[in-house]
């Protein structure tokens, strides 16, 4: 008989990994080599190599034991059934149901189908990020058949529970893996999986439940929002006795011919005179909600930043609104009359 190999080596992990580490490895493992999956000659017995390490490793007095004395303290205070005993229902159900679904150890398989996902795209102003927006659109998708309601069968008929699985949808086989015995579970091949069996299908949808066909679907672009993809629950492709998909809208927020949005808040460039600058002046200026007066001080430099308070946008992700900032931008004539050029000459004279 061969000699056991190292069990931490048989899982690929150290003694100092973390217990959810061990429990990633071994997941990873019993995936690739459960022998419902793996159809070689030997899955079986690693199968059962990595879950008899995973029993001992994961178990901490088990451990300890084998840090200390390897296989041969192990072997010597516990039997085969004392290594997988509480393994079941401490460690190897939970990993066996994530990784293969309910029934232990085989394929895991859902009755509940999932309808598709469905992707409309739409553009909106920075004044719809403002107020929000509401959206009334009409899709063409999958929809359930108006005939049969869903039901896939011909109108004053019915579906006949599957004789095979008797509704279950899944035929379950029980075998022994010497430690443990596993249920493996697969689709039932007479009903595809349903549970039932629909012998006069509906003339509309073939017995789909389902149809092409067109639906106006209506949601809300809420305030704040930035670029990027949002989902409407349930409004993708319908499908009977299943999930629905989910309608994914992907908002483009236009470029605005005015003002620029970082997050909450909102830039505007203004420009004004150099006299305006250097005297001061009252100016009004355009904002997402109307016009506004503000005050330029006299002796304004360039690029002097004025904020309004609470003049801009809301974010998705928190709360209150942004401000407004304007920039104030003087403009130098390139042209200046003759007797514009003395004013300012004997301006400059006089400032000296």
């Amino acid at each position: 008989m061969a000699a056991k190999r190292d069990y931490y080596e048989v899982l690929g992990v150290t003694k100092t990994s973390s217990p959810d580490e061990i429990k990633q490895q071994y997941r990873k493992l019993a995936l690739k080599f459960h022998p419902d999956r793996n159809t070689s000659s030997d899955a079986g017995e690693h199968f059962k190599e990595i879950s008899e390490a995973y029993a001992v490793i994961s178990d901490p007095k088990k451990k300890q034991v084998y840090d200390q004395h390897g296989h041969a303290g192990v072997d010597g205070r516990y039997s085969s059934e004392d290594i997988f005993q509480g393994a079941q229902g401490g460690g190897f159900d939970n990993i066996f149901e994530s990784i293969f679904g309910r029934g232990g150890g085989g394929f895991g398989f859902n009755q509940q189908q999932q309808g598709s996902d469905l992707l409309y795209e739409t553009h909106v102003t920075l004044e719809d990020v403002l107020h929000g927006k509401k959206m009334e659109i009409n899709l063409q998708k999958q929809i359930q058949c108006d005939i049969c309601n869903g039901s896939g069968a011909k109108p004053g008929t019915s579906k006949k529970t599957c004789g095979t699985c008797n509704g279950q949808g899944q035929v379950r086989q029980t075998r022994n893996m010497g430690f443990a015995s596993f249920v493996t579970a697969a689709p039932c091949s007479a009903c595809r999986g349903q549970g039932s069996i629909i012998e006069t299908p509906c003339s509309e949808c073939k017995g789909q439940g389902r149809k092409r066909g067109s639906k106006t679907v209506t949601f809300e672009i809420p305030p704040g929002i930035d670029s990027g993809d949002y989902t409407v629950s349930g409004e993708g492709n319908e499908i009977p006795d299943g999930v629905n998909g989910d309608l994914i809208v992907r908002v483009r927020v236009q470029p605005h011919s005015k003002f620029n949005r970082d997050g909450k808040d909102i830039f505007y460039d203004h420009d004004v005179s150099m006299v305006d600058a250097a005297l001061g002046c009252e100016i009004t200026v355009p904002t997402l909600e109307g016009k506004e007066k503000i005050k330029v001080d006299a002796g304004s430099q360039p690029n002097t930043i004025i904020k309004l308070k609470g003049k801009g946008v809301t974010h998705i992700n928190s709360r209150g609104k942004g401000d407004q900032f304007v920039r104030i931008v003087v403009n130098v004539p390139k042209k200046l009359s003759k007797h514009q050029k003395n004013l300012l000459d004997e301006f400059r004279k006089t400032s000296d």
